[in-house]
């Protein structure tokens, strides 16, 4: 975890801010802060500087803003509109380990047409958030020249959006997906022929996250694991996967490369950097996080899987 936010290169994250209602089964939260850039611009901050564009409606608190600008994050590229911020409300079973969605209102994310301000043009690392395909390649149109470039995507784009996925495929380094939506986009069950399936697709690395039992990476020179820590207190699940992507590409960005070692390295630290997620409700865990608590949780997570 060595290097600092204030050298290395900023990372450009698009996605969502918004509102989230949740039924959990510590008890229920409303209008708790989330929304997928929310999650990875707090988690990447602690290793570089973020550069952040979404969108808001007028209901949305200046003083969320101030607190991601507080830590390091450029929220210049934060539209705000007349209108209502994006909110989802959902249902977690009471092992968290399933989740009914009981609305989603897009508010003024329906209308979400992502504008990178000049400056951000020519950010090296850049993640897409879990947004429309189109709106995906949009970004990289407006884009110079990045180096490197992971995108998030979900069930619902691979069903209905899946032409425009296959595009952003073939112009991505790293695609972020989960377990069960590689198998629908591969149409294979076992991982390994799905993550190669996919990986002939275009990117160049697939990684998946696999919650509680950690995650994967998969590439030319083979498959790693990353295990999950072992909590012993899980109360909110949300945000953990984008918290998991944030973290990823901050570390990239601050060793100022990409390769087998530092990818691998990345993925146990962006598995610990999400366990605090996971701890609190909302982004809360995220926004008290220091480094010093990231390194210590760090080497627990080696001790699991290396053998002295």
């Amino acid at each position: 975890m060595s290097g600092s936010t204030v050298s290395a290169p900023p990372i450009l994250i698009v996605g969502s801010v918004a509102f989230d209602d949740l039924e959990l089964p510590s008890g229920n939260a409303r209008n708790v802060v989330g929304g997928s850039a929310t999650y990875c611009a707090l988690a990447s901050s602690l290793f570089s500087r973020s550069r952040v564009v979404a969108v808001v409606g007028r209901d949305f608190p200046e003083s969320v803003l101030e607190d991601l600008r507080e830590r390091g994050v450029d929220t210049s590229g934060i539209e705000r509109k007349e209108g209502q911020t994006f909110r989802w409300a959902g249902r977690y079973s009471e092992n968290l380990a399933s989740r009914t969605t009981l609305s989603t209102e897009l508010n003024v994310f329906a209308d979400f047409q992502p504008k990178l301000p000049q400056a951000f043009t020519d950010t090296a690392f850049v993640l897409l958030g879990n947004i429309h395909p189109q709106l995906q390649l949009d970004v990289l149109e407006q884009m110079r020249s990045p180096r490197f470039v992971a995108a998030d995507t979900m069930n619902f784009w691979i069903e209905g959006e899946r032409s425009s996925l296959e595009l952003v495929l073939q112009r991505v380094d790293a695609l972020v997906i989960n377990d069960e939506e590689l198998r629908q986009l591969s149409n294979e069950h076992n991982l390994r022929r799905a993550a190669n399936k996919v990986l002939r697709m275009g990117p160049a690395y697939v990684i998946v996250k696999r919650g509680e039992y950690g995650a994967m990476l998969f590439d030319e020179s083979g498959a790693f694991f990353a295990p999950a820590y072992p909590l012993e207190d899980e109360i909110d699940p949300t945000g953990a996967g984008d918290t998991f992507a944030g973290a990823l590409i901050g570390y990239l960005a601050q060793q100022g490369e990409v390769s087998r070692r530092s990818l691998r390295n990345g993925l146990l630290i962006a598995a610990t950097v999400a366990s605090f997620c996971v701890e609190d409700v909302g982004t809360r865990g995220l926004l008290q996080l220091k480094n010093s608590a990231v390194a210590d949780r760090l080497r627990e997570i080696r001790s699991l899987v290396g053998v002295d």
